[in-house]
C-alpha cells in the first residue's frame, strides 16, 4: 500500500526542517509496506535470519529469538481466539492494554499497544527526528532506530559506551544540545550488557530540553533488571518499548507496546493505524497473566548462558559479560569470516557491527543448541 502524507502532515514535516525530497521516504516508513524496508525490525537486521536455503537442521542462533516459543497460557489463547478471526475484536487489544496497565502501576491512556516493538521504535523517530534533532544512540547499539532516523533525512550522532561496555549517559546527554531522541536499549543489544537505574535516572533528568528519552526494554526480563516504566509515573519526558519476542517466545505472533504520557504516546500514534492481530494481542495478555513464564524462562536462559560462557572460559575465549539472551565473543579476525565458516558447519550466528569488528554476537538458543555451537565453534576457531 502506498501512502501520501496529508497537507497538515507536509506542513508539520516542513516546519521541523524536512524537504519535500524527504516526504516519499517519510510516507513509506509510515506506510504498511515498511516492514519491507531494509532497515525494518530484527528480521531485516539479524545478520539475514531469512538465510535462503538454510538446513533444516541448523542451529539457527543469529536474531535473538527464544526457541522455547510462547508459553501454553499463550498458546491455548491463540487456539482460543482464533476462530474469531474474522472479525476485529477490538476488545482484546483493551484487555492487553489494561492489563499491562494494571500492572505497570499506570492508567490505560498510558499504555500503547503495537504488533511488536519495532513500529513505536521508527514511529518515535518521524514524530520527534529531524534534519536538525538527532537520534542519539550508543555504538555498538540496535541500529533499527538510527536506520530509520538516516532514512528519512534526520541526524544521527553514535555514542561509544564506556569501558564497562555500558551506555555512556553523560557523553549522550552531551552530545548534542538540540537532540530529539535519546535512544538506550537494556540490555543493550548487541553487548548484552547493563545500564545502571541511576544513569537511566541520570540521563532523563539530565537530557538536553525538549528531547524524549526512548527506553527500549526488550531484553530487561531476562536480566532481572529495573523496569522504568515508573519514570512515566513521574512524568518524565520518557516512551518505553516493551515486546513479547524474546522472553515471552513470540517473535512471530508479534505484540509489543510503548508506555509513556498520553501528550507523548498522541505524538507517535497517529502514524499508523488499523486493527491489531487477535492472536498476537489474546497471547500477550495470557502471557502477563502466567505467573511463572518470566522467572522460569530467565533461570533457563541464564543457565544455558552461564553454560556456555563457562565454555569460552575454558577455552581462553575473549567475551564481553552478559546479562541477555546473547553474547559477543572475540574471534581476533573479521568476524564475517567466522560468520560464513559456522555456517558451512549448520551454526547460524549473528552479525558484527562495524564499531567492533572482530566481534560476532551469538543468541543464546536451547541447551542441545549451544551444544552444538560449541565442537562447531572450537573447529573455525582451531
Amino acid at each position: 500500500m502506498s501512502l501520501t502524507l496529508s497537507k497538515q502532515q507536509q506542513s508539520d514535516f516542513s516546519r521541523r526542517g524536512f524537504s519535500r525530497r524527504n516526504f516519499g521516504r517519510i510516507a513509506s516508513l509510515m506506510g504498511a509496506g515498511a516492514a519491507t524496508l531494509p532497515f525494518f525490525g530484527e528480521h531485516a537486521l539479524a545478520q539475514l535470519s531469512q538465510v535462503r536455503g538454510m538446513p533444516a537442521d541448523a542451529v539457527k542462533i543469529n536474531a535473538n529469538e527464544n526457541p522455547l516459543g510462547p508459553c501454553l497460557e499463550a498458546v491455548d489463547a491463540i487456539h482460543t481466539v482464533v476462530k474469531m478471526g474474522g472479525r476485529y475484536s477490538y476488545e482484546l487489544t483493551d484487555d492487553f492494554r489494561e492489563t499491562l496497565a494494571a500492572q505497570e502501576g499506570l492508567t490505560p491512556a498510558h499504555i500503547a499497544p503495537f504488533p511488536g516493538s519495532s513500529a513505536p521504535l521508527h514511529q518515535t523517530v518521524l514524530a520527534f527526528t529531524s534534519p536538525t534533532k538527532s537520534f542519539v544512540i550508543a555504538d555498538p547499539g540496535y541500529e533499527a532506530g538510527e536506520r530509520a532516523a538516516k532514512f528519512i533525512g534526520a541526524k544521527v550522532i553514535r555514542v561509544k559506551l564506556t569501558k564497562d561496555y555500558c551506555h555512556d549517559v553523560k557523553a549522550m546527554a552531551a552530545a548534542d544540545p538540540n537532540a530529539g531522541v535519546l535512544y538506550l536499549c537494556n540490555p543493550n543489544n548487541p553487548t548484552g550488557t547493563l545500564t545502571s537505574k541511576d544513569d537511566i535516572e541520570w540521563l532523563a533528568d539530565n537530557k538536553p530540553a525538549g528531547s524524549i528519552l526512548l527506553i527500549d526494554e526488550a531484553y530487561t526480563h531476562i536480566a532481572g533488571a529495573p523496569f522504568m516504566s515508573y519514570l512515566v509515573k513521574q512524568n518524565k519526558d520518557v516512551i518505553i518499548l516493551r515486546t513479547f519476542s524474546k522472553i515471552y517466545g513470540m517473535a512471530g505472533i508479534r505484540a509489543g507496546a510503548a508506555i509513556g504520557k498520553p501528550e507523548l504516546l498522541e505524538k507517535i500514534t497517529p502514524y499508523s493505524a488499523g486493527a491489531l492481530p487477535i492472536t498476537g494481542m489474546a497471547a500477550a495478555s495470557a502471557s502477563l497473566k502466567s505467573k511463572d513464564v518470566v522467572p522460569t524462562r530467565r533461570k533457563i536462559i541464564g543457565d544455558v548462558r552461564m553454560d556456555t560462557l563457562a565454555f569460552l572460559d575454558k577455552h581462553g575465549f575473549q567475551y564481553v559479560p552478559s546479562v541477555s539472551n546473547k553474547f559477543m565473543v572475540n574471534v581476533k579476525k573479521p568476524g564475517d569470516e567466522v560468520i560464513m565458516a559456522m555456517r558451512k558447519e549448520k551454526v547460524y550466528i549473528g552479525r558484527v557491527w562495524s564499531s567492533m569488528p572482530t566481534y560476532v554476537r551469538v543468541s543464546v538458543g536451547t541447551q542441545e543448541e549451544m551444544d552444538k555451537f560449541k565442537p562447531a565453534f572450537l573447529k573455525v576457531m582451531a
